[in-house]
């Protein structure tokens, strides 16, 4: 069972195969915690946080479709979007982080033997490590935090027109990066 790609074993999760969920959640688990850790700030809530995307996995495995993306890439959206209604609903304010925390974060994220997807991951960090502080902290702020660009302005101080021009500039050069990973 181990040896099925993640499309086989989420057509068996579909079909009740706790065995073929026990393997996705082994394969992806550490990957969907090291996300909600990062939004939660709170070790028991970002572990609650990843037992709700696993029980979405299980409840709606018949909504993955492959051909739009991985399954990784479908489980860390779930995973987001989770962690950040979770933020919500405690009616939590965020917190900054210091420049040290994303980058753990995002090295547990995508392992080390890349597959092709996961190298795209990778990609992805070091392209948001190279951008300028101002721009890499707009992009946390709305990825991570789920954060408004009025609500990333009155966060840190910010004419909400700087923000819009730093966030524009940030994702023109991720776009930039993304496509220059596509040509080679």
């Amino acid at each position: 069972m181990i040896n099925l790609d993640d499309t086989e074993l989420v057509a068996k999760v579909a079909d009740g195969d706790e065995r073929a969920f026990l393997v996705l959640y082994d394969r992806y688990a550490s990957r969907v915690h090291a996300l909600t850790l990062r939004i939660l700030g709170e070790p028991m809530l970002a572990e609650e946080a990843t037992q709700d995307t696993f029980f979405k996995l299980w409840s709606r495995a018949r909504q993955y479709l492959a051909e739009r993306g991985s399954l990784l890439v479908w489980l860390l959206t779930i995973a987001r979007r989770t962690a950040l209604d979770r933020l919500r609903l405690e009616g939590r304010r965020p917190t900054l982080s210091d420049s040290e925390d994303p980058e753990t974060t995002w090295q547990s994220i995508a392992s080390e033997d890349s597959l092709t997807s996961e190298a795209r991951w990778r990609s992805m960090y070091f392209a948001v490590q190279s951008l300028p502080e101002e721009q890499r902290q707009v992009i946390e702020l709305a990825f991570y935090q789920g954060m408004s660009q009025s609500e990333i302005a009155e966060v840190l101080g910010w004419p909400l027109g700087t923000v819009k021009s730093r966030m524009r500039s940030a994702m023109e050069s991720l776009r930039r990066e993304w496509r220059k990973d596509d040509s080679e």
